[in-house]
């Protein structure tokens, strides 16, 4: 399987994990998944440890879904990393997941950019700190002639206030004359959107037992196939995530419609 996949060039870090992956249908993948990373707190508070710990350990599971990402050719991926509901938590928390955030990009962007992958950022990214921001910019612009898995982390991010901002954009546009009324479309709204040039979402997975999308990707969402597991963050393993592509390809997508019998 892995040669008729690859074409005969298997990914370095894919040998170790082929019996894994064999159980995989490679013309089943999806093109864009996103990940709705939960449970980081109530994975701590379960080991007896502070949230932050959580917050830790489940940087830990991002690498290892983004290294299967590479390693299958996912076209894009998407995680929901800190919405723009998150700025009513704790100060002290919120002060360590930006510093968590920094470090992360600092210690990981020469692996992503030999990795092939393209990183961006999504959300109201300039309401960052000033240093943050700075990160986020220069590793985006490193990283924008890659060719591999586009990934794209959601920071202060929400779906409604990006529809919102889409929708000041092309209202704007309209006003000066360079967009006519008339001529908006689902194509138009998608352009101004933050994840414009990017297929729309086949797979949401969501971790730790809740059932529903909290703002997030609210339009790309349309259409896709949900994932639950009531497994915590940090414990989602490249296995959990095989597992939520396996049952991915096992699905009858119909967009609305119906198959001919």
């Amino acid at each position: 399987m892995w040669k008729k996949m690859f074409g005969g060039s298997v990914p370095q870090t894919a040998w170790v994990q082929a019996p894994l992956y064999d159980r995989i249908d490679p013309g089943r993948l999806p093109g864009h998944v996103a990940i709705i990373m939960d449970g980081n707190g109530r994975w701590a508070k379960g080991k007896g440890l502070i949230r932050t710990a959580g917050h830790t350990a489940g940087v830990n599971a991002l690498k290892q879904v983004l290294k299967v990402a590479i390693d299958l050719r996912i076209q894009a991926l998407t995680v929901y990393a800190f919405s723009t509901e998150n700025w009513k938590r704790p100060h002290a928390e919120v002060d360590f997941l930006m510093k968590l955030f920094s470090e992360y990009l600092e210690r990981e962007i020469n692996e992503m950019d030999e990795d092939n992958v393209r990183l961006q950022f999504i959300g109201r990214i300039d309401e960052l700190s000033t240093e943050l921001c700075r990160q986020a910019k220069s590793a985006q612009k490193r990283t924008e002639h890659n060719t591999g898995v586009r990934f794209n982390v959601a920071m202060n991010y929400g779906g409604q206030d990006e529809l919102i901002r889409a929708m000041h954009s092309i209202a704007a546009e309209v006003a000066d004359g360079r967009l006519a009324a008339d001529s908006i479309d689902e194509t138009i709204l998608e352009n101004h959107l933050d994840t414009a040039g990017l297929p729309p979402v086949d797979l949401v997975i969501r971790t730790s037992g809740d059932l529903r999308l909290s703002n997030f990707l609210l339009w790309q969402t349309a259409y896709a196939e949900f994932w639950f597991t009531k497994t915590n963050w940090p414990d989602f393993t490249p296995a959990c995530f095989v597992q939520a592509l396996e049952d991915f390809g096992r699905r009858d997508r119909r967009f609305g419609g119906l198959k001919n019998k």
